[in-house]
């Protein structure tokens, strides 16, 4: 059983280089300017362009929603916006949720961030909210992105052919997941 209390309180969870704070309006300028960097859209699949209005609009009220969690990532050796993670789409019924996690900038790649961020909410996933199950969807040019998400115990579990059209190039992106039991063998 899932403690969807534990959804009201949005937690900060703080690792060895970043901390994850909840999304507030005053991350707007700095989420902002990241979906304006044509390379962080490719990742993440994202053709509409959002106005400022938008997202200071999202950012306010991610504090709010009682059915997920938002998180900025910070740095915490200077405080700087590095991007931001969700679990969403819930289904207490099925102790399951969405993972998402986009960096602000192609800087902030191959640093770990990714990778601590995402072993942090697993922890908060299985532990605190006591999911059983946490899966993503990723574009299959994302390396990098595989990568990390199979060091935290996801596999892939299926395909969706031709699932972005990209500059007139279509891509696939793969269902991934991680079970409690992977993330724990994965922590090692």
């Amino acid at each position: 059983m899932i403690d969807l209390s534990a959804l009201r309180e949005k937690p900060t969870l703080s690792g060895e280089h970043v901390r994850l704070v909840p999304v507030r309006e005053e991350h707007a300028d700095d989420f902002y300017a990241s979906m304006r960097d044509q390379e962080v859209r490719r990742l993440t699949g994202t053709h509409r362009r959002f106005t400022y209005t938008e997202v200071r609009q999202w950012c306010a009220t991610r504090g709010e929603q009682a059915d997920r969690v938002d998180l900025a990532i910070i740095e915490r050796s200077s405080g700087r916006f590095l991007g931001e993670l969700a679990l969403n789409d819930i289904d207490p019924d099925n102790e399951s949720a969405a993972y998402r996690i986009a960096l602000s900038a192609i800087e902030f790649t191959g640093q770990g961030i990714g990778k601590e961020a995402t072993r942090l909410v697993l922890e908060y996933a299985f532990d605190r909210l006591g999911l059983h199950r946490v899966w993503l969807d990723v574009y299959a040019f994302n390396m990098r992105a595989i990568a990390v998400y199979r060091a935290c115990g996801f596999s892939v579990e299926g395909r969706l052919r031709d699932a972005l059209l990209w500059e007139g190039r279509r891509h696939d992106a793969l269902i991934m997941a991680v079970l409690e039991n992977d993330y724990r063998k994965a922590l090692g």
